[in-house]
């Protein structure tokens, strides 16, 4: 690094340079977590990140940034909005959208950051661009980029950072921007002058541990993980627990209902870049037709997608859980189309896949 650089004058540029990059907000933190040490150690002890094992295997490695990357001082901790640009015109109401499609038994719902292309992809991409930027202005020096890709405590940096308040539901809230953002982290050597934290607005609400089908928010800002959607769509590896299938209704990748009736996404801001627009019509499909991707249609369908991470005999798995959990509405018992999908699949090559199609099968009324 030059030596004359002036790391305030240099702060306020990797913000601007950040927010023409895409990144809705730029902030910067120190990285001492040790008074997030003992609450992360608890979590671990309950067993609540299931079969997350990486989760633990880093210790406290996680909560100590200097020690994933030595020389660590600082962190330049980004967000960008992921809902996607406004399809229907008029500005509609994305939030009243995706509770009508929950509703509805027939459609496939798919987590919304989820539609897109994979967000590792793009924010590291675009981290690594800042990084270069930088790089180009003083010269080189220390730094790493994340997204959700090691083993970082990103939303205790990030509220750290001044990004956001931790929300009960454990994401990260901001009140302007709600929750529907990817969050990002450049570890650098260079030592910044830091941001001010804000103040948690969370108030006495509780509408994301009311709402959430599983009961997975066992305590404010306590999550187990075991219960959550998203972990047993896309985390777990083999059976979903039969006592939890019923809860899952239609959400066959992630569930964001947690986010969808916090009162602050009523904030949520649209996309800034089409990486995240929506693929293959995720956000209007029905369970019958994903459920009938074969394996080359899957791998084709997702690549550059999060969604390819749980391959295919997953895939299938949350989708017949999806169809037999549709048997629960009258007007779908027994539904002809959705009944033969699941007897296509009966003797599949994967016993986890025939499981859950025999489960689906069941509640049907059909042998």
């Amino acid at each position: 690094m030059t030596a004359s650089v002036d790391l305030a004058d240099l702060a306020i540029a990797i913000k601007a340079w950040g927010k023409d990059l895409g990144f809705a907000e730029v902030r910067i933190a120190d990285v001492d977590l040790s008074h997030r040490e003992a609450g992360f150690q608890a979590w671990l002890d309950k067993g609540y990140h299931g079969e997350m094992d990486y989760m633990a295997s880093h210790g406290m490695k996680r909560a100590r940034p200097s020690e994933l990357v030595p020389g660590t001082v600082r962190v330049v901790s980004v967000r960008m909005p992921y809902v996607p640009a406004d399809k229907d015109g008029a500005n509609a109401d994305w939030r009243a959208r995706e509770e009508a499609r929950s509703a509805d038994p027939a459609a496939a719902q798919v987590s919304i950051y989820a539609r897109g292309r994979d967000y590792h992809k793009v924010l590291r991409a675009r981290l690594q661009q800042l990084a270069t930027r930088i790089e180009g202005e003083i010269g080189a020096f220390g730094y790493r980029v994340f997204t959700d890709s090691a083993p970082v405590m990103e939303v205790a940096l990030a509220e750290k950072a001044g990004l956001g308040w931790r929300g009960k539901h454990t994401l990260l809230l901001h009140r302007d921007a709600g929750s529907m953002f990817f969050l990002g982290e450049m570890l650098t050597d260079l030592p910044l002058p830091v941001d001010e934290p804000v103040t948690p607005h969370c108030g006495q609400c509780r509408s994301c541990i009311d709402v959430c089908p599983t009961q997975a928010i066992v305590a404010p800002y306590e999550l187990d993980a075991r219960r959550c959607i998203s972990y047993l769509t896309i985390e777990l590896k083999g059976s979903i627990p039969e006592e939890l299938r019923a809860l899952i209704g239609n959400r066959i990748y992630g569930c964001d209902d947690c986010q969808l009736y916090c009162p602050w996404n009523k904030f949520a801001q649209r996309a800034a870049l089409p990486d995240f627009d929506v693929r293959h019509g995720l956000d209007d499909a029905s369970l019958v037709a994903l459920f009938a991707w074969s394996e080359e249609e899957f791998l084709k369908n997702t690549e550059g997608s999060a969604i390819r991470r749980i391959g295919h005999e997953r895939w299938l798995r949350n989708l017949a859980v999806g169809l037999g959990n549709a048997a629960a509405s009258d007007a779908h018992r027994g539904d002809a189309g959705m009944v033969a999908a699941l007897r296509a699949r009966q003797a599949h090559p994967s016993e986890l896949v025939r499981e859950h199609v025999a489960w689906a099968l069941e509640k049907h009324g059909v042998k």
